[in-house]
C-alpha cells in the first residue's frame, strides 16, 4: 500500500509527524484542536514532512501515549480513530480527528486554554472573531440571534417596515418583531434587529463600491472613476449597492424584427442574488470590515468577510448541489419572507442558470473571505487598443484633410468609439449632442473615422447612421 492510497483526494486536511515527540506534544495537539474546530483531518505519525514513511519503533506504546495526551490536553473531550498501517515495511499510525459539534475545542496546558483553527496548511490560534463564532456554533446560536445592548424602542424601523409592506402587501405588527427574531422575550433587539434598523449603529454594516479605471485596483484618489461608501441597515445597503452597479454599467442593444434585445454588461437578477448573498451570509463579528464591490473594465468582484460557514472552499465543491448552511439564519429568513432572497441556498444555482451559454461567474472562498466575480459580457479584450483609433499603429492615422489630429480631436474619437460600443447605430445629431458641438463638426469626425475603417455608415444623407466595425 502507498501513502497516497490512504489520503482521500478531497480531504486536504492532514499533517505528517516523523515521530511522536512527547516533550513537544503541543506541536501536534494544536492541530488536533484545529481539526476539531474545523472540517476534521488526520495526523500521520511515522511519516516525514516529505511524505516518506520512516516508521514508529513502538507503535503500540505510541498509540497509548497519543490517546492519553489528547484526553488530558484537549477540552472538551473529542473522539478519534487510530489506525495502524505498514508501508514499505515500516509502521505508521493514522490519527483521524472528526469535526466537533461542541466547539470551540481548546488545547489546555498550565492553566491556559487556546483554541486553534486551520489556516491553509498551518494550525494557528483562533482570532477573537472566529473564536466568538465557534462559541456560538457550539451553543447552536448565531450572531444575528445574539441580544444587543439596545432595547426595543431605541432604534426606528421605517425603512424595514416600508420595504416589508411593499414586498409582502402586509403591515408588520409588534408581535412580528418577536416572531421574526428581531426582538427577544426580554425586549432587547437582537443583532438581526439592529441590522434592520434605520440607524444601524454597527460600524461593520457597510459596503464600499469603486469603479476603477482599467483592469487593476489603484489609488481611489487617482485611479477611481466613481467611489461610494454606504452604511446603514441591510435593506438600504442592498438598494444603494445595486444602484451603484447600475450607474456604472452599460446596456447595449440590437434590433430584432419585433423590437430590440437589451444586452447589459451584468444581469440585474444575478447581481441582486450576489449582493444579497454578500450581505446575509457574511461574518459581522469584526468591526471595521465591510462588503466590497470593485468594478473594472472587464469584470466586477463582490467580496464579503467570512468564508463558507461550513469551512469548506466553494471552488472545490459542486456548485449545483451546495447544501444550505446559513451563518445568519434570522437575517436569511427575513430576506426570504420579504421575497428578497431565494430559499434553501438556491441563489448560486440561480446565478448559474442566468449565465448559461455565457461566460460564467466564478466563486472563490478562503477561511476569511468569499468572492464572486462577474465578467462584463460586452467587454472585448482589445477594446482599449481599438479606442485609440489606431493612431501610431500600422494603419494610417486618422486625419481631417492633411492635418494630424490634435489631442482634443483624439479625445473626441475615443468618446465616439466608446459610445458606439454601447449602441448599435448613432446619428450625427446624437454624436453632436454627446460632444456638445455643431453637427457639421461631428460630421467631420465621423467621416474621418469612416475613412480609417473604424466605423461604417448606412442609409441616405438625411437618415445616415453610423456603427462601429467589430
Amino acid at each position: 500500500m502507498q501513502l497516497s492510497e490512504l489520503l482521500i483526494s478531497e480531504a486536504t486536511e492532514y499533517e505528517f509527524k516523523s515521530a511522536l515527540e512527547v516533550g513537544k506534544a503541543k506541536s501536534w495537539l494544536k492541530t488536533v484542536s484545529a481539526f476539531s474546530n474545523g472540517l476534521g483531518g488526520s495526523i500521520y505519525f511515522g511519516v516525514n514532512v516529505a511524505g516518506e514513511p520512516e516508521g514508529l519503533d513502538d507503535i503500540q506504546n505510541d498509540t497509548e501515549k497519543i490517546s492519553q495526551l489528547i484526553n488530558s490536553k484537549i477540552v472538551p473531550m473529542i473522539y478519534t480513530n487510530m489506525t495502524p498501517y505498514e508501508l514499505e515495511g515500516k509502521k505508521i499510525l493514522q490519527v483521524e480527528i472528526k469535526p466537533g459539534i461542541m466547539t470551540p475545542y481548546y488545547y489546555s496546558s498550565d492553566g491556559n486554554k487556546i483554541a486553534y483553527v486551520r489556516l491553509g496548511e498551518e494550525s494557528v490560534q483562533a482570532p477573537p472573531h472566529i473564536l466568538n463564532e465557534l462559541i456560538l456554533k457550539g451553543q447552536n446560536q448565531s450572531f444575528d440571534a445574539t441580544p444587543s445592548k439596545y432595547d426595543n424602542g431605541d432604534l426606528s424601523f421605517s425603512v424595514f417596515e416600508a420595504t416589508y409592506r411593499m414586498k409582502t402587501r402586509k403591515k408588520i405588527t409588534e408581535s412580528d418583531y418577536i416572531s421574526f427574531g428581531l426582538v427577544n422575550e426580554k425586549g432587547k433587539l437582537t443583532y438581526a434587529g439592529v441590522l434592520s434598523s434605520d440607524q444601524c449603529p454597527l460600524l461593520q454594516s457597510r459596503v464600499f463600491c469603486t469603479r476603477w479605471n482599467g483592469h487593476t485596483m489603484g489609488s481611489v484618489f487617482d485611479d477611481a472613476i466613481d467611489d461610494k461608501e454606504y452604511e446603514g441597515n441591510v435593506f438600504s445597503l442592498l438598494e444603494n449597492t445595486k444602484q451603484f452597479i447600475m450607474n456604472n454599467s452599460k446596456v447595449r442593444w440590437k434590433k430584432t424584427p419585433n423590437g430590440r434585445i437589451d444586452m447589459p454588461d451584468y444581469d440585474a437578477d444575478a447581481i441582486h442574488e450576489a449582493v444579497v448573498n454578500a450581505l446575509v451570509h457574511r461574518s459581522y463579528f469584526v468591526p471595521g470590515t465591510e462588503v466590497h464591490v470593485d468594478m473594472y473594465d472587464d469584470r466586477m468582484e463582490i467580496s464579503s468577510p467570512g468564508g463558507m460557514f461550513s469551512g469548506k472552499k466553494i471552488q472545490e465543491l459542486d456548485l449545483w448541489s451546495i447544501p444550505s448552511e446559513r451563518r445568519n439564519p434570522i437575517l436569511a429568513d427575513l430576506f426570504q419572507r420579504m421575497k428578497l432572497m431565494e430559499r434553501r441556498g438556491s441563489g448560486i444555482k440561480k446565478i448559474l442558470e442566468i449565465y448559461k451559454g455565457k461566460k460564467q461567474p466564478e466563486f472563490k472562498s478562503t477561511e476569511t473571505d468569499f468572492m464572486t466575480t462577474f465578467y462584463n459580457q460586452n467587454y472585448r479584450r482589445n477594446r482599449s487598443e481599438k479606442s485609440e483609433v489606431k493612431i501610431g499603429s500600422k494603419k494610417p492615422e486618422v486625419k481631417i484633410g492633411s492635418k494630424k489630429p490634435t489631442k482634443k480631436t483624439k479625445e473626441h474619437y475615443v468618446k465616439i468609439l466608446e459610445y458606439l460600443d454601447t449602441v448599435t447605430f448613432a446619428k450625427t445629431s446624437e454624436i453632436a449632442e454627446l460632444l456638445n458641438m455643431k453637427s457639421s463638426r461631428a460630421n467631420e469626425l465621423l467621416k474621418a473615422l469612416e475613412s480609417s475603417k473604424e466605423i461604417v455608415s448606412e442609409g441616405t444623407y438625411r437618415n445616415r447612421k453610423y456603427r462601429k466595425i467589430r
